[in-house]
């Protein structure tokens, strides 16, 4: 996230066979070139997405049971593709769904209606997407979870997509993308109706918007640059729709938990910073000038105006029906003036955020598997989402089948050395990645520790799953540093180095699969005896 725009060096274009120009031009230098065939760079991530979609989809409706906060999220979903808003369900309707029975939601006359409206403590998107599946599907554990599967999937697409386009390589773009699709609490999300798998797609989806948008915007720059008289300023790059792209994604993380504001603000104030880098690397003598008064307004556009309105739509089935949680609606009706019903409307729909808000700042009920914010890059306390322990049905005495969210070891291991470098070369090069990744990071995670220290709100380790992409780009960045740049020598033949890196590399991605496999068992409630269970609990004292 510099200012100054470093040189692409070392994997820039670690594509085989590719050598590195002794001198390159502006265009070059602001817009490194994508090496490797177009073809591969698309059928290589969609191979890597299909592997990822069938171990998520296989046997998705087990367990046949509700899973953790499934009970939440799953009939708050139906009842939004039923009501529009979220209703309150008869007692033991988890019980009912499990057996067939959709006929869950409380009886009320319509002067009892506010008795119905249920108070949920989340935006609804999220929930709209589960309903997806339900209205595909109907309401059974392979419909609430297969919009999860869903986002899961295209999350790694748009994963090696993106560090395609941010390394220049589609090899280094694959192992993203297998990486992602082989990490433990990814996959556990992707099969299970909670809230935060969609929370990092969007976020996600965003990060990639801004990419492509910077490439753009420099494309347009430089063209600018080739054709066009000098000025101290540079020119106005035009609607950028990748940008406002990027805003659109940034609502639909909002609008599934309000912790997407962190990145919504890191993602502005990061691309406009690239804004002012690009303008410089031209070498235009008032850079800043001509960012702030060419940029920063469209910026504006798409970081507050856009997602916004993209919010707001959103919550369109509350505003447009009579019996959400504190809608007041005779109150708005009563003067038979559509000002007022906005107004009240809204009035009412403020007040209702107010209790939210005030609802999280004070959640501090003790859970058993909840876990504090530095526990987590460290796996020290994952949660068991689903258990349930069997005689005499795998072959022996004791059986269990469990689901428990955790990260695949290897990686998030792996991942801490990999951000500790990327913060070291930053600070060393200014190299942009480096930053973008961090500051991603750093937006999943840290700000939690405010509320792990001030509120000392309940958390679990599932919130880190907006980080887990930016980790694997932190593991690819450096995987990238290991491979070096394709430059033959003079024999003809790649350096040593790259060999050595190469290997270090593949084997990091071989012990990643080997770890996801050793404990797909327990990420996928596969029924397994009791003591090969209790073997794959690598901190025995934290993770049982």
């Amino acid at each position: 996230m510099a200012v100054t725009d470093s040189p692409y060096q070392a994997y820039e274009s670690s594509e085989v066979g590719v050598s590195q120009p002794q001198t390159r031009s502006v265009r070059d230098r602001v817009i490194p070139p994508m090496r490797g065939s177009v073809l591969w760079g698309w059928i290589g991530p969609l191979l890597i997405t299909v592997f990822g979609g069938i171990l998520r989809f296989i046997n998705l409706g087990h367990p046949n049971a509700v899973v953790f906060d499934e009970t939440y999220y799953m009939k708050d979903a139906y009842s939004l593709i039923t009501w529009g808003v979220e209703r309150v369900t008869i007692k033991d309707a988890d019980k009912a769904i499990i057996a067939g029975n959709t006929n869950i939601w409380q009886s009320c006359t319509s002067e009892t209606l506010d008795k119905c409206a249920s108070y949920v403590v989340h935006p609804p998107l999220g929930k709209w997407m589960i309903g997806v599946g339900e209205w595909l599907f109907g309401l059974n554990p392979f419909g609430w979870r297969f919009a999860a599967a869903v986002i899961g999937t295209l999350s790694i697409l748009i994963l090696a997509r993106v560090a395609r386009r941010m390394t220049r390589s589609t090899l280094l773009g694959c192992f993203a993308g297998l990486l992602l699709a082989l990490d433990g609490l990814h996959y556990v999300l992707s099969r299970t109706a909670l809230l935060d798998i969609f929370l990092m797609f969007w976020v996600l989806a965003a990060f990639a918007c801004l990419v492509v948008d910077r490439d753009r915007a420099r494309e347009r720059l430089v063209a600018w640059y080739e054709n066009s008289p000098m000025s101290p300023h540079g020119p106005s790059l035009g609607i950028r729709w990748w940008r406002i792209g990027a805003g659109v994604c940034l609502a639909g993380a909002m609008a599934v938990k309000w912790s997407g504001l962190f990145f919504a603000v890191a993602f502005a104030i990061m691309s406009l910073l690239w804004d002012f880098g690009a303008r410089r690397a031209v070498g235009l003598r008032n850079p800043y000038v001509g960012a702030f008064s060419k940029d920063v307004p469209q910026g504006v556009v798409a970081f507050v105006a856009v997602p916004f309105v993209a919010y707001m739509a959103t919550w369109t089935g509350w505003f447009a029906t009579a019996t959400g949680y504190g809608r007041n609606w005779d109150q708005a009706t009563s003067a038979g003036n559509p000002f007022f019903f906005v107004f009240d409307s809204m009035r009412s729909w403020i007040q209702y955020q107010w209790q939210v808000f005030t609802f999280h700042s004070d959640l501090a009920t003790s859970h058993p598997y909840m876990s504090e914010p530095w526990q987590w890059p460290l796996l020290l306390r994952p949660v068991a989402f689903y258990y349930e322990g069997r005689q005499n049905t795998c072959g022996v005495k004791d059986c269990s089948e469990a689901v428990l969210g955790v990260g695949t070891p290897v990686i998030w291991f792996g991942a801490v050395a990999a951000l500790v470098a990327l913060i070291t070369w930053y600070f060393s090069t200014r190299d942009w990645r480096a930053g973008a990744v961090v500051v991603a990071y750093a937006m999943g995670w840290l700000p939690w520790f405010y509320f792990a220290i001030a509120d000392n709100r309940t958390m679990f380790l599932f919130y880190a799953i907006p980080m887990v992409p930016f980790m694997v780009l932190a593991i690819t960045l450096c995987a990238g540093l290991l491979i070096g740049p394709s430059t033959p020598t003079a024999a003809g033949t790649m350096p040593v180095r790259r060999t050595i890196g190469a290997a270090v590399v593949g084997a990091f991605a071989l012990l990643a699969l080997i770890n996801f496999w050793w404990l797909h068992p327990i990420l996928s409630a596969e029924l397994i005896p009791y003591t090969e269970w209790k073997a794959r609990m690598l901190f025995e004292k934290r993770w049982i």
